[in-house]
C-alpha cells in the first residue's frame, strides 16, 4: 500500500516521506481550519436586500452551522481532488477577501441567492481562463517582485488575525492609531499567556529542527488552552476590546465527535437575478475577481 501511495504520487521522487506527507497534511488542516469558523462569521453576519441572511434566516448569525458545513465540504473535496487529480499537495479552502467583498459589498444590493450566483458564474470565468491559458498568461507578466509582495502581504494579512484572535493586538477604536498592542499597551489576560506559550513552543521547536514541530506546537497549545478553561472559566470576550476572555471560541472538550452536518445551502444560488438587481456590482465582480 505505501508503496504504491509513493509510486502514485512520486513522494520519494519529490524528496519526501509518506510520514512527512502525513504529518504535512495534518498541519495544513490545522492551520486552514480557522476558515471553517472565519468565513461563517463573515458571511452569517449581513443581511441582504431583502433583510434575510444567508441561510433563510431573520438573525445574525442563523445560518452559521449551516455555512461551517459547506465551507469545510467544499475544502475538503477540492483538496482531495487537487491530490488525487492533480497530483499536487496543495490543500484548497475558501479564501479571505472575497467573502468579506460579496457579504458586504454584493449581498447588501441583492438577494443571498443573486450574490452566489454572481460568485458560481465567476468560478467559470476563472474556468474558462485557465482552459484557455490567459490566465496563466497573466500570471505570468507579472513581475516576480510583485508575486513576493503580495504573498508576504497575504501572510501578514493572516498573522495579524491570528494576533488579534489571541489578544495579542486589539483595535484601539481610534482612527490613529486603529490597532495597538493588548489593552491600552498592556498584555494581559490568559489567552495571551496560552498564545505566547504556544508560539514559543513552536519556534523552539523548530529551530531544534523536530519533525512535526508546528503540529506538536498546536496539539500542545490546545490541550493547554483546555486545560486552562477549566481551571480559570475564562469567558469568551463577545466583541469587547477591552477584554481579557477569549476571541475566536472558548476552549472545551468537543461533546460531539462526529455529527450529521446541514449542507442545505449547497445549490441555493440564482445565475441571472442578480444583473437585473445592479448589473455594475455583478460586472465588477466577474471582471477584476
Amino acid at each position: 500500500m505505501t508503496t504504491t501511495l509513493d509510486r502514485y504520487f512520486k513522494i520519494s521522487q519529490r524528496g519526501s516521506s509518506v510520514g512527512q506527507e502525513v504529518r504535512g497534511g495534518v498541519v495544513t488542516f490545522l492551520t486552514m481550519a480557522y476558515i471553517i469558523v472565519l468565513n461563517p462569521i463573515i458571511l452569517s453576519g449581513v443581511a441582504d436586500a431583502d433583510g434575510k441572511f444567508l441561510g433563510g434566516g431573520t438573525e445574525p448569525g442563523s445560518g452559521f452551522a449551516t455555512i461551517a458545513a459547506c465551507t469545510a465540504l467544499v475544502a475538503g473535496v477540492l483538496t482531495i481532488l487537487m491530490g488525487v487529480v492533480a497530483n499536487f499537495p496543495i490543500a484548497l479552502a475558501t479564501g479571505l477577501g472575497l467573502n468579506a467583498f460579496v457579504a458586504f459589498s454584493v449581498a447588501t444590493q441583492m438577494t443571498w441567492a443573486d450574490a452566489m450566483g454572481l460568485v458560481v458564474l465567476e468560478g467559470i470565468v476563472i474556468l474558462v481562463l485557465v482552459l484557455t491559458g490567459f490566465r496563466k498568461a497573466v500570471f505570468d507578466a507579472v513581475p516576480g517582485q510583485l508575486k513576493t509582495a503580495i504573498a508576504v502581504g497575504i501572510g501578514l494579512f493572516l498573522t495579524l488575525i491570528g494576533l488579534i484572535d489571541a489578544g495579542f493586538v486589539r483595535a484601539t477604536g481610534n482612527a490613529a492609531p486603529p490597532i495597538g498592542m493588548g489593552i491600552g499597551g498592556e498584555l494581559s489576560g490568559w489567552p495571551v499567556l496560552v498564545f505566547c506559550f504556544g508560539l514559543l513552543l513552536m519556534i523552539s521547536l523548530h529551530t531544534r529542527r523536530v519533525p512535526g514541530a508546528i503540529l506538536i506546537g498546536i496539539v500542545v497549545t490546545t490541550i493547554v488552552a483546555i486545560i486552562v478553561q477549566a481551571i480559570t472559566d475564562t469567558p469568551a470576550s463577545g466583541g469587547d476590546p477591552t477584554s481579557k476572555g477569549w476571541n475566536l471560541n472558548v476552549p472545551a472538550w468537543p461533546d460531539k465527535i462526529v455529527e450529521t452536518p446541514d449542507l442545505s445551502l449547497l445549490g441555493d444560488f440564482n445565475l441571472l437575478g442578480s444583473f437585473d438587481r445592479v448589473g455594475v456590482v455583478a460586472a465588477v465582480l466577474l471582471v477584476f475577481t
